[in-house]
């Protein structure tokens, strides 16, 4: 309940309507700023109801938004949680930044390397390129709230793009931009073991389990426009697809 408590001043001196508006915004404060660890329960939609004086309605109605943000999950029969890890649907085509800012995350890209050179026979392979086309190869350690959650190696063909500092902090902005944007995509995904170089970007030890994804985007025009591979920390990301019954 000490937490709680410290909520209730922050609440009491929040401005803005509706009600839910703004405990969304004090709770979406206190997860991001730590106050309850990564699969730390919240407290009940009753205590903080009681401990607010405002309605459990409002209360739900807070907690169902953070929940879809992906900050909060929901255990049957077990209450709501802070969210420990992120998922990732296979259902829509979404890029890392667009991910994490839709959770409320600040991203952050360090760069591994960017440039621009002739299209390698794997790569010519993957985007169907020519051989001696141009193309631009950008590397990024990809963040979220400081925390390293993947390794990109991203190449796009040249002619998609100004040059390879075109890309700040997100690829696909970059390419909408130029009215190159991937809508669709093709992937593949498989369980890999972190090298010690990998391992020392995303502080992780030699040999953790990471997921390794590979990524051919195509624009509306159905040219393939990207060629992702991604590495991503296995104690962070569950990937989920929806499946249907085929005919």
């Amino acid at each position: 309940m000490n937490a709680l408590q410290g909520l209730k001043s922050t609440f009491n001196t929040t401005t803005g309507t509706p009600l839910y508006q703004r405990l969304t915004k004090v709770l979406r404060g206190a997860i991001e700023s730590n106050l309850w660890d990564a699969d730390d329960p919240l407290p009940s939609e009753r205590d903080i109801a009681e401990t607010l004086e405002i309605s459990r309605v409002t209360v739900r109605k807070a907690i169902d938004g953070l929940v879809e943000d992906g900050l909060l999950v929901r255990k049957r029969g077990s209450g709501t949680f802070v969210a420990g890890r992120v998922e990732k649907s296979f259902a829509t085509l979404t890029s890392f930044t667009e991910d994490m800012v839709s959770r409320g995350r600040k991203v952050r890209s360090d760069w591994l390397m960017r440039e621009r050179g002739l299209v390698t026979p794997e790569e010519s392979l993957s985007l169907s390129l020519s051989p001696g086309t141009a193309v631009l190869r950008f590397h990024r350690l990809r963040c979220a709230d400081n925390v390293p959650m993947a390794i990109e190696y991203a190449t796009v063909p040249a002619a998609c793009l100004p040059s390879e500092h075109a890309v700040e902090d997100s690829l696909y902005e970059a390419l909408r931009i130029r009215n190159q944007r991937p809508v669709r995509a093709l992937q593949r995904l498989r369980a890999v073991l972190f090298t010690e170089e990998q391992a020392e970007l995303m502080l992780v030890e030699p040999g953790s389990a990471g997921l390794f994804i590979e990524r051919i985007g195509f624009n509306a025009a159905g040219a393939a426009v990207e060629w992702t591979r991604s590495y991503y920390r296995g104690d962070a990301y569950d990937f989920v697809a929806e499946l249907n019954l085929g005919h």
